[in-house]
């Protein structure tokens, strides 16, 4: 059967070992990511607290990005980081269970970030590398797309954890452990088919980091700054969970502030919130599963320039709509376009940064893109959380401004990567 879809497909076994263990994290992490904004401000966070933990993780992350992105070309060995990657998010997820303030949940979440830091630049230089170049977009693109297969079996399984608690009206205070220690167990599974991916040789990159960074091209410069533009308003998605939550505990004269309280007088409706607000965070991962490897194929065939410039312009409507509307149908309308952005937009800017170079400089080349995207994220959250606190609405306008200017910005900066095999 394995063989059957690398066939199809026309992917490595690289590919796609890589992509089940994608899979498997991604169930874990989707179990999760629904949940943790509203844990967050049931145990006494604040919309700033919330900007700060989705930001400062990738943020703290980022310097080991170029770190391991570097010392993989450097040594010609990418497996080891990715395997120390996947291991560090696993502890860290399985510790949210025991988390009791919103600064543990900002320790935890720093370690989760910290082994994607490790693990990101090497393991997208095997995929680069495991993909001939008419096919790199759609390798990215399969990758993604089980990626985003295990967020959506993630999201399911939270579901099924709510209502199992809902309809047999257990007690609600346990129910984030549950689904914290059943997501750690999944995550410690993800690591098993790491053990199949297999490293080509390569050749050395001998050069010092300062030399590797000096023989990265203008052109992948040029672009790396403009996505670290687009990255400056693509805050965390936690402020989309936010916004349709709000609005639900708007029937209950409730704000997103009172939902610790509320969930001891009522604890059923705020189970209902939680199985609402998966099922639109569910929506947005299978939006983005279905367009995943479309969109690397469009990337392969259009260009990925022109398919990042769709992708930066539908997250600034996006935004303009969480903005504007109030209502569950255009939650759903909303949601279902936010993954579709994610689509366009993930897999192409990795399989645009690793145009530009050789192939002994994609571990340093992904790390600089990583690192720089990963930077970028603590202000934009942080920034979003201000001005959450504020008025909700003013986080939607600044991303939609930031995402309008960026795809502006590749208008008039042009220009595609060299198109450089293996």
């Amino acid at each position: 059967m394995f063989k059957k879809i690398i066939r199809k497909y026309g992917i490595s076994a690289n590919i796609f070992l890589l992509g089940v263990v994608s899979f498997l994290t991604d169930t874990s992490s989707e179990m999760i990511r629904p949940l943790l904004p509203l844990f967050i401000m049931q145990i006494g966070g604040t919309y700033q607290a919330v900007g700060l933990i989705g930001g400062i993780g990738d943020s703290a992350a980022s310097i080991l990005k170029v770190i391991s992105g570097y010392l993989s070309d450097r040594t010609g060995k990418r497996k080891i980081f990715v395997f120390a990657g996947y291991l560090t998010s696993s502890i860290s997820k399985t510790l949210y269970a025991f988390a009791t303030s919103w600064h543990h949940v900002l320790i935890l979440k720093t370690g989760e970030r910290t082994g994607k830091g490790l693990r990101a630049a090497p393991r997208d230089a095997i995929i680069a590398n495991s993909s001939p170049l008419d096919k790199r977009g759609l390798a990215f693109g399969v990758h993604r797309a089980m990626d985003s297969a295990g967020a959506i079996a993630g999201s399911m399984l939270a579901i099924l954890v709510l209502l199992y608690f809902w309809f047999f009206e257990l007690e609600f205070g346990i129910i984030y452990q549950y689904v914290f220690i059943i997501a750690g167990i999944i995550a410690f599974f993800a690591l098993v088919p790491l053990h199949g991916v297999r490293e080509d040789d390569i050749e050395h990159n001998m050069r010092s980091m300062r030399a590797s960074f000096g023989a990265l091209p203008r052109s992948f410069r040029i672009y790396v700054v403009i996505a670290t533009i687009f990255a400056l308003g693509n805050f965390t998605y936690m402020f989309f969970i936010l916004r349709a939550t709000d609005f639900l505990l708007g029937e209950r004269g409730v704000h997103i502030e009172g939902i610790g309280r509320l969930a001891g007088t009522d604890p059923k409706f705020v189970m209902m919130v939680l199985i609402i607000v998966s099922a639109l965070y569910m929506l947005f991962n299978i939006t983005y599963t279905i367009f995943s490897i479309p969109s690397g194929n469009l990337s392969d065939k259009i260009g990925r320039r022109n398919v990042l410039i769709i992708g930066y312009s539908l997250f600034g409507a996006t935004c303009m709509g969480f903005a504007l509307f109030r209502s569950m149908a255009a939650y759903i309308i909303l949601f279902a376009l936010y993954g579709v952005f994610k689509a366009l937009v993930d897999g192409t800017q990795r399989a645009y940064a690793s145009d530009f170079v050789e192939p002994e400089l994609r571990g340093t080349a992904l790390g600089v893109f990583h690192t720089m995207i990963g930077a970028a994220t603590l202000p934009a959250s942080v920034i979003a959380g201000i001005l959450g606190e504020y008025a909700p609405e003013a986080t939607f306008i600044y991303g939609a401004a930031i995402g309008f200017l960026a795809a502006g910005l590749f208008v008039v900066a042009g220009s595609e990567g060299k198109g450089i095999e293996h």
